[in-house]
């Protein structure tokens, strides 16, 4: 892992004396020379990393070596804002003509002599830390090649299938045991449990279970909530209330206290609020870690008389014997001999369970000595198959991992951490850093996986591979990880990459202990106070009580500083921009109140990811525009104001402020526009005039583009020439504030034929019709999201022919009139069709449309008084939701009848 940061380190050196043209004579040499003598040390590190796990010295030397490369990217960055300092000063006297052109160059004199003499200290340093390798007797080799661990998967080769979580075997026992627990109809409300120790499955039974298609038909409404260890009443409240509440009766949720959510919630699911009838409701609630989460939250779950159901999934068999009685909870076992076999081939073969054949006897044999060691335990074979998936399939290659000293780290039956760290120590040295750094985000969550690559990204950790796109890397990085099954895939976009993701509770209590260890990142609840805090990278994820944060931030040797709960204040920037003027990740979640960035965010030059997310309405100083290495800029929802300063980032690659933009204005009498971002990978923005013009057709590097609420005034020929040149687009969505004056978008959809990698498109606003030529629609569109449309002719007769279209969503008035037809023959390879809050009365679905169809959605379209005519005959339909529509009459009809129907009908309702 130290490998990476000299890699990084490396390249920045390389960036700073092409840069700093005016640094001569001997600083020049002497940075020269320490970026040899780390292209040197880089060699050995590849092995001492691995080798530091067993010998102590060798442990001391690599973290020897990491200090000193922090310390000398602190002296390179330090020189840098004094010049940034210097510069500014300069520029103002300049300004009030009082300072000669000459004084410039000897202002800069005792800048570069100090950078000369700190640059020493740090050679010198380096120079001893290299003989202590020799003096000391250290076996480290070097590593001129890359060995077949280290290969990085090339973007464009072919991947192997991945066994899903979903997929795995052995757990069919449980899930029949599981259903019929859940389905017994009982006088009372009961609370069912699946017990069992870590890495067993017991998230992965639940999962099966929940998304059973008898299980979904038998309730009236459904949420599945992570408890964890950092348990927050109120936030899972918030959570079950957004899975079973439509989401009109949800937005008053979201700045109640916990008492009075919980009573909402519990009125709900009686029933006695607004004519509604009572619910029969499954709550399940995953990894419980104490008896307090149930009795705290218990009464907001109604004692109704129908058969609802609380799951609960615990390592410990007290929580469920003082939730449930013994009836109701299920042990789960550890996996037999033979299934623990099937397993381990299904991960190690890459997607074959019956692969036996292809392994010769000898592999058999190392294959089921290696899988008996794993106890039964999924989680440890699942990640030891992925680690084997990435060998060679050869007897030396596995007697090596069968050999491997991380075996003896196992503490008793309940542990599998031996096995976790193989899979760690395992990893290259490019993904080690990129492994550990999933621990930041709190136990349980979802992680954005484009959020994550991003961090990556400003961390430093994405190393150069050609010319490819440092994202693409990124997102191989990631993949590796899911195929070594130390990530899980949560959700997926519809072109098969991943949209966000998880850790096993183990492998982050393992990624969080080996990044304290290597000093990556420190937990503020973790930290010990009494010793001076000298950390890179603080990570926060509840409200300091006892410690406040203040005193972290005296740290200036802080790097990055990620918070989730809001535990920023505006106190807090003094000491940003006194103590930790070298930061260079900044992420601030969970803010709320009007929160106004001071204009010493400016003073933070080296930042690359700035992210502020809350319920804020946040004003941004013109500052701002001094952040010239930022590279991603998120935030989120929030709404306010961005000076034009925003368009001197000439390095930002990712824009995402979906609230923001009206007041960006091109600079007046100023070449700023947003032209100049040419680096932008994604933009986000609310519409204004910075749309003007062409600048931006300029953007050729764009992947992903969000337009939100533009004035019609922008409807204009010059802007839909700037959207066909951006012919690399994979996402874009356009909304057009035109549907109150009646103006159309355009006379049709804009010709998009030439937008090969465009997958998912959204438009909002007025058209006057969809063009029929299905050759202007983008070749691969595989979603498509129509807003406010106002369309007056069916669209599902030209809709229909779309090859690859596999989600389309109409909503908000899409379309006006009273019947839609999807006829025979047409969407074969749609899977999911959603409506929202359309004037529609009547969807008819003849034999032989839609064969591929697998959801669908349709919410708040009162006017509908029949099911959709046949809906029954979709034999590939699993779940159809129905919300805020008239056709109950219809249902209750098909239910009194008791037929055929009605079984169908109910095992699909969700």
């Amino acid at each position: 892992m130290a490998e990476s940061a000299v890699s990084f380190f490396v390249e920045k050196l390389g960036n700073f004396i092409l840069q700093e043209a005016s640094i001569f004579g001997e600083v020049e040499g002497q940075i020269k020379l320490l970026r040899n003598e780390l292209e040197w040390m880089r060699l050995f590190l590849r092995d001492a990393d691995s080798k530091g796990i067993y010998d102590e010295r060798v442990k001391v030397w690599v973290n020897q070596i990491r200090n000193a490369i922090h310390d000398a990217e602190d002296v390179i960055d330090e020189f840098i804002l004094n010049e940034d300092h210097r510069e500014r000063r300069l520029n103002t006297l300049k300004f009030l003509k009082c300072l000669p052109t000459c004084v410039g160059f000897i202002d800069k004199f005792p800048f570069i002599h100090e950078l000369d003499s700190r640059v020493k200290d740090i050679n010198g340093m380096i120079g001893a830390i290299m003989a202590n390798r020799s003096k000391y007797g250290l076996e480290v080799s070097s590593s001129s090649s890359s060995t077949d661990r280290d290969r990085v998967v090339a973007h464009n080769e072919k991947r192997p299938p991945v066994v899903e979580e979903s997929d795995v075997v052995g757990i069919e026992d449980g899930i029949d045991e599981l259903k019929r627990m859940l389905m017994k109809e009982e006088t009372r409300r009961t609370v069912v449990s699946i017990v069992g120790m870590g890495g067993l499955g017991k998230t992965t039974l639940a999962k099966n279970v929940y998304n059973q298609r008898d299980v979904q038909g038998h309730f009236d409404c459904k949420a599945w909530v992570y408890v964890s260890q950092e348990f927050k009443a109120r936030e899972i409240l918030l959570d079950i209330a957004h899975h079973v509440m439509p989401h009109k009766k949800t937005r008053r949720l979201k700045g109640m206290e916990e008492v009075r959510l919980g009573e909402e919630l519990c009125t709900y699911l009686k029933g006695i609020d607004e004519e509604e009838k009572e619910k029969k409701y499954l709550v399940v609630m995953d990894d419980v870690w104490s008896s307090d989460v149930w009795s705290r939250l218990c009464s907001y779950f109604p004692e109704v008389e129908n058969g609802s159901k609380v799951l609960i999934t615990t390592r410990n068999k007290e929580i469920a014997l003082r939730a449930t009685s013994q009836a109701f909870i299920y042990e789960l076992p550890l996996m037999n001999e033979a299934k623990s076999w099937q397993l381990f081939l299904k991960k190690a073969l890459q997607g074959t369970s019956t692969a036996t054949h292809s392994l010769t006897s000898e592999l058999e044999e190392l294959g089921k000595e290696i899988v008996r060691k794993c106890k039964g335990l999924p989680l440890a074979i699942m990640v030891l198959g992925g680690l084997l998936s990435t060998k060679e399939k050869t007897k030396a290659s596995w007697e090596k991992v069968l050999a491997s000293r991380e075996w003896h780290l196992d503490q008793g039956p309940e542990s599998c951490m031996g096995i976790l760290a193989l899979s760690y120590n395992d990893l290259p040295y490019y993904l080690k850093s990129c492994f550990l750094y999933c621990g930041i985000f709190p136990e349980d969550s979802n992680i954005d996986a484009s959020k994550l690559i991003r961090l990556w990204l400003a961390e430093g950790f994405i190393q150069r591979r050609g010319k490819e796109r440092l994202e693409d890397i990124a997102e191989d990085y990631l993949h590796e990880l899911i195929d070594r099954s130390l990530i899980q895939v949560t959700e997926r976009r519809v072109d098969g990459g991943v949209t966000s993701c998880r850790m096993h509770d183990l492998l982050r209590d393992l990624a969080v202990l080996e990044a304290k260890d290597a000093r990556l990142f420190e937990v503020h609840e973790n930290m010990d106070f009494t010793f001076p805090i000298s950390i890179p990278r603080l990570v926060i994820h509840q409200n300091p009580i006892n410690n406040d944060i203040s005193q972290c931030l005296h740290n200036s040797k802080l790097r990055s500083l990620i918070s989730f709960s809001g535990s920023m204040w505006v106190r807090h920037w003094g000491y940003l921009q006194h103590h930790i003027k070298l930061l260079t990740v900044l992420n601030l979640e969970d803010i709320y109140g009007d929160y106004i960035l001071p204009r010493e965010i400016g003073e933070l030059i080296h930042l690359k990811f700035l992210c502020i997310k809350g319920n804020v309405i946040s004003e941004l100083p013109s500052s701002i525009g001094r952040l010239f290495n930022l590279q991603s800029f998120d935030l989120g929802w929030n709404s306010c104001n961005i000076p034009c300063s925003i368009w001197k980032l000439k390095k930002l690659r990712h824009l995402h402020c979906w609230g923001c933009g009206s007041q960006i204005n091109n600079c007046v009498n100023s070449y700023l526009g947003v032209e100049q971002l040419t680096n932008l990978q994604t933009l986000v923005l609310r519409g204004g005039s910075w749309l003007e013009g062409d600048g931006l057709g300029k953007l050729t590097q764009l992947r992903s583009l969000a337009v939100g609420k533009c004035p019609s005034s922008y409807l204009k020929t010059k802007l839909f020439e700037s959207i066909a040149k951006l012919t690399t687009l994979r996402v874009m969505n356009l909304s057009f504030r035109n549907w109150q004056n009646k103006k159309t978008l355009l006379p049709g959809l804009m010709p998009l034929s030439h937008h090969a990698y465009l997958y998912d498109l959204s438009l909002e606003g007025l058209l006057e019709k969809l063009p029929e030529q299905i050759e202007l629609y983008p070749p691969n569109l595989l979603r498509l999201e129509l807003r406010r449309c106002k369309l007056r002719n069916d669209p599902m007769m030209i809709l229909e022919k779309l090859p690859s279209l596999r989600i389309l969503v109409l909503c908000y008035d899409a379309y006006v009139e009273k019947k839609l037809v999807c006829s025979s023959g047409g969407f074969l390879q749609l899977e999911r069709l959603e409506l929202y809050g359309c004037e529609l009365e009547e969807l008819m679905i003849e034999k032989g449309a839609m064969s591929s169809l697998k959801t669908m959605k349709i919410h708040d379209c009162y006017k509908m008084k029949e099911l959709p005519h046949g809906l029954l005959q979709l034999t590939t339909l699993e779940k159809l939701s129905l919300e805020g529509s008239s056709c109950w009459e219809s249902i209750k009809e098909l239910e009194e009848a008791m037929g055929e129907d009605w079984d169908k009908l109910r095992k699909i309702m969700c």
